[in-house]
């Protein structure tokens, strides 16, 4: 591939071009298909919402506009003015199908009115904003008063607008650093431009070849792109990189009659046959996500997929080309054109001269160093993200909780939903009267002026709402779900012969999601050990060593988990990083963390080992390959980690928690991956598995050691 790319460089350029057109353009046409909002059913809180929907039973979208006074305490006439106009307003809109009477709080300071939509819950994000625009008009009609709205579709589209604004921050600052670090790399502004172009089109043909997917992979939205994007920025960079950097070392030794298209095509022999086995082996990590069975991780894993892919593709076809067309230049500019041979650097030595000289030593160490941000991981406590978590800069969000604060009934609710044979209606409807009775009183529950309940036309489903003045993370809010799914239910619906009946609501959901997270997480993480094993036996033929690579990605993940418990889930480090403590790790992020800080650890990984084999092929002793293996790949692998570690830090000030601790895990993550993990546990293993004599015998090349 890289020969023929080097020989007809403008053909191979011109194909990746059109390439990335097609894809990108295709998938323009043929748009993203998203999941069905069934698909994010799980657990018992997923089979509950499957018995209200089949009896017309699933809850509307309900939003709630809140007024109240800038001044402290309420006008009553005011009030009730600006609640008939906000009435007569809403109700004129074919989005809404009912406006509640105004409720007045208990303080007389607030005063609430209800707004149902008339579409499914799951469409009412996209017919959201006449409702705002209502609001915000009786708003300017009364602007003595405070006049805000709030609710589930509302917060969800300030929160997804904030962070696709914030997301695009990101981009503008992380691009031109990397372009800086690329720069001071190469010298070149040009060969700096290289890896960056590559892992651009990149990430624009998997972003085309994604949407076409979609339509058998159903997308899952969020932040899928920017994974992807954050995915493909590493590995193009570090596939360019390595390619480039060996192109300018095989070019420095000569030779043949067209010294470029030879270093090229030596380049392609030993870098690329790396790229392929390292993107093989990045694949095969992602992989792992879809055991999870939830459809946010295999979206995720259907993009990193297809952009390791075009990462792949890109460098063993249009990077050659490239590389030929630049020529000459390949050596970077004078202002920071290197002397030094390839891989001699004095400092890089002086590094590794400890773990060479006494391995046992730096093992422990930096096992240690490594253990020690590991232990707070047995101490993770994960929740899905709630109301309590989200940004209090949100508009919505601060209207959510003045709403809470005066009308403790508005908040969170548990949703008891039950299903009977015909006949038993009468029975059915009796016992959840006795739920909601039995619930009455107890600290767990909200007091409401009536029962919240919905029943299907022919009597024999019912669907129960029982709020709570509890946040989603509050232990008390899981306490009054045990006791609603251990003890209530089962004694009132359940004595009841054949019913069917579940406990859904946002608590139920966020337990039952966290709990099939953690089920599955040791499945992943096995799968993705075993396979990574795998593909490291055959790229190194070394059990040992691959047994050691396996190990080392995993204290880099282990770390990273720790950390994020040391840092995310008290409070001392709220004002460095700017966020409230939620006091649990985000559901998603430990595999979100685990599957991409391994997949780019066994990147780093595969270089560096690549090089140490081609030294010890090439004559040298163990201790000498190990040295000269590292400290050849030393400046890749560190500018990888640099560029990615910018990125990563990047989204540490994105104002929502679930990325600030993606991003802060990673970044930190990448780091002692490249400071522990590179420079001193891997060559002092490395070094102490030589001196056991189990240097593997296919690294040793047939003439004498030197």
């Amino acid at each position: 591939m890289a020969s023929w790319s080097a020989a007809n460089p403008w053909k191979a350029v011109l194909a990746w071009a059109l390439f990335v057109a097609l894809c990108f353009g295709a998938g323009a046409m043929a748009g993203t298909k998203q999941v069905a909002f069934s698909d994010y059913w799980i657990g018992e809180a997923g089979e509950a919402e499957t018995i209200a929907l089949e009896h017309g039973l699933d809850a509307p979208a309900v939003e709630q506009v809140l007024i109240t006074s800038p001044e402290g305490a309420l006008d009553p006439a005011a009030a009730e003015a600006a609640a008939a106009e906000l009435r007569e307003r809403m109700s004129a809109l074919d989005e809404v199908a009912e406006v509640a009477e105004p409720v007045t709080a208990d303080s007389g300071d607030a005063v609430m009115v209800a707004v149902t939509m008339s579409m499914p819950a799951h469409e009412a994000g996209d017919h959201i904003d006449p409702l705002l625009a209502a609001t915000a008009s009786v708003q300017e009609s009364h602007p003595g008063l405070a006049i805000d709205q709030t609710g589930s579709k509302s917060l969800s589209t300030e929160l997804n607008d904030q962070l696709g604004t914030q997301l695009a921050q990101v981009e503008r600052f992380t691009l031109p650093l990397t372009l800086l670090i690329l720069f001071v790399v190469f010298g070149s502004l040009l060969l700096a431009g290289v890896p960056l172009a590559l892992a651009v089109t990149s990430i624009v043909a998997a972003l085309g070849a994604y949407a076409l997917s979609s339509h058998f992979f159903p997308d899952a939205g969020g932040a899928v792109t920017s994974v992807l994007a954050m995915i493909g920025m590493a590995v193009g960079v570090d596939y360019s990189l390595f390619y480039l950097k060996r192109v300018r070392e095989e070019r420095a030794r000569g030779g043949g009659a067209d010294p470029l298209a030879a270093s090229v095509e030596a380049a392609a022999a030993t870098a690329g046959r790396t790229i392929v086995t390292s993107g093989i082996a990045v694949i095969v990590s992602m992989a792992g996500l879809y055991l999870v069975d939830d459809v946010i991780f295999s979206s995720i894993a259907t993009a990193c997929i297809i952009v390791v892919a075009m990462a792949m593709i890109s460098s063993l076809t249009v990077l050659p080309a490239l590389l030929v067309k630049i020529g000459r230049r390949l050596d970077g500019g004078r202002l920071l054109r290197r002397r030094a041979k390839p891989g001699q650097g004095r400092g890089w030595s002086r590094v590794l001269r400890p773990s060479l000289r006494h391995p046992v030593a730096t093992a422990a160490i930096g096992t240690a160093v490594i253990v020690g941000f590991a232990t707070p991981a047995l101490a993770m406590t994960t929740s899905v993200e709630g109301k309590e978590s989200f940004p209090k800069s949100l508009h919505t969000i601060a209207t959510y909780d003045a709403l809470v604060a005066e009308f403790p009934e508005a908040g969170l609710t548990h949703s008891v939903v039950a299903e009977v044979g015909p006949g038993d209606g009468a029975a059915l409807a009796e016992a959840v009267a006795e739920l909601e009775e039995r619930t009455r009183g107890n600290a767990l529950f909200a007091e409401t002026d009536a029962p919240r309940i919905s029943t299907a036309p022919d009597g024999t489903a019912v669907r129960l709402e029982l709020p709570i003045p509890y946040a989603t993370s509050d232990p008390r809010a899981e306490e009054s779900l045990e006791l609603l799914r251990g003890e209530l239910v089962p004694d009132t619906v359940g004595r009841i012969e054949g019913a069917r009946y579940a406990v859904s609501g946002e608590p139920a959901y966020s337990a039952d999601y966290s709990a099939h997270q953690a089920e599955r997480l040791f499945l992943v993480v096995a799968f993705v050990l075993l396979a990574t094993l795998v593909v490291m036996l055959i790229a190194f033929r070394s059990l040992v060593f691959a047994l050691v690579s396996m190990g080392l990605n995993l204290l880099s993940s282990l770390a990273a988990w720790g950390a994020l418990v040391l840092v995310f889930q008290h409070t001392w480090a709220e004002g460095l990083l700017g966020f409230d403590s939620p006091g649990f790790i985000g559901s998603r992020t430990p595999l979100m963390v685990f599957a991409i800080l391994f997949g780019l650890s066994l990147d780093y990984q595969l270089f560096v080992m690549s090089r140490i084999k081609e030294a010890s092929l090439r004559g040298l002793a163990p201790t000498a390959a190990i040295r000269q293996g590292i400290l050849s790949s030393a400046s890749v692998v560190t500018s990888a980690a640099l560029i990615m570690m910018s990125v990563f830090v990047a989204f540490v000030f994105i104002d929502r928690i679930e990325m600030k601790q993606l991003g802060f895990a990673l970044a930190l993550g990448v780091l002692l991956d490249a400071v522990v993990v590179r420079v001193m546990l891997l060559p002092a293993l490395m070094a102490m598995v030589a001196r056991a004599g189990r240097w593997p015998a296919s690294w040793r090349p047939r003439v004498a050691s030197r």
